[in-house]
């Protein structure tokens, strides 16, 4: 009987041990939770602020944008006139070293050189020569394929508008602040020399060495 009430003991004494260990772990799972759910809140206050700035660095970057889109257009509207003769001033300043490099040995430059004939007019933006070569350039602020055929037209013409020319050989070249690859493949098959100028402000041609120019003053071109 003794011996019953040992075991009884023992087992019941297990049993409120048991049921201590249980509410440790439940008091620690509990902490931990309470720590988990305050560092959340925290993380999730440090991502609102995050978030806030975030959108207000945004919102500040946009109306940057818009600002600089506004002036860009109000000087485009101001100047709109200007931005051809501004490409014109940029290419000029190197295209007789250009075209030397190129075994093109010119030597004098005109530019907005103007004819009337018959109540038609031609006006080159840049025209650069020597004893038997002439080079004809178009600059364009944003040049367009458009612009490589309006051009490509003008140079059919040239000799009626220029015929002390006659007996040069004549090429002609393209010349844009921005250049897409596509207008830039396109001027280079009709065989136009493409020039833009680069971030540093200087110009540059874009043909490759192998590039083979059209000469517009001979027969049968």
């Amino acid at each position: 009987m003794a011996a019953q009430e040992q075991t009884w003991q023992d087992a019941v004494a297990e049993i409120w041990r048991l049921f201590r260990d249980t509410d440790r772990r439940f008091k620690e799972t509990d902490r931990r939770f309470k720590e988990t759910e305050a560092l959340l809140e925290r993380r999730f206050l440090e991502t609102n602020v995050m978030f806030r700035e975030t959108d207000k660095k945004m919102q500040e970057t946009d109306r940057r944008l818009q600002e600089t889109d506004r002036k860009l257009r109000q000087l485009i509207s101001e100047f709109g006139s200007q931005w051809g003769r501004l490409i014109e001033a940029l290419v000029e300043s190197d295209t007789l070293r250009l075209f030397q490099e190129r075994g093109i040995e010119v030597r004098y430059i005109h530019h907005r050189t103007k004819v009337k004939l018959n109540g038609r007019t031609m006006e080159l933006d840049l025209l650069l020569e020597n004893d038997d070569e002439v080079v004809v350039i178009e600059a364009k602020s944003q040049l367009k394929v458009e612009d490589v055929d309006d051009f490509l037209r003008q140079m059919d013409d040239f000799l009626e508008f220029f015929p002390r020319y006659r007996g040069y050989r004549i090429y002609g070249g393209v010349a844009g602040l921005g250049v897409e690859d596509n207008v830039a493949r396109y001027a280079y098959r009709k065989g136009l020399f493409v020039l833009t100028v680069g971030g540093e402000g200087l110009a540059r041609i874009l043909n490759d060495e192998s590039f083979r120019p059209r000469d517009f003053g001979a027969v049968g071109e």
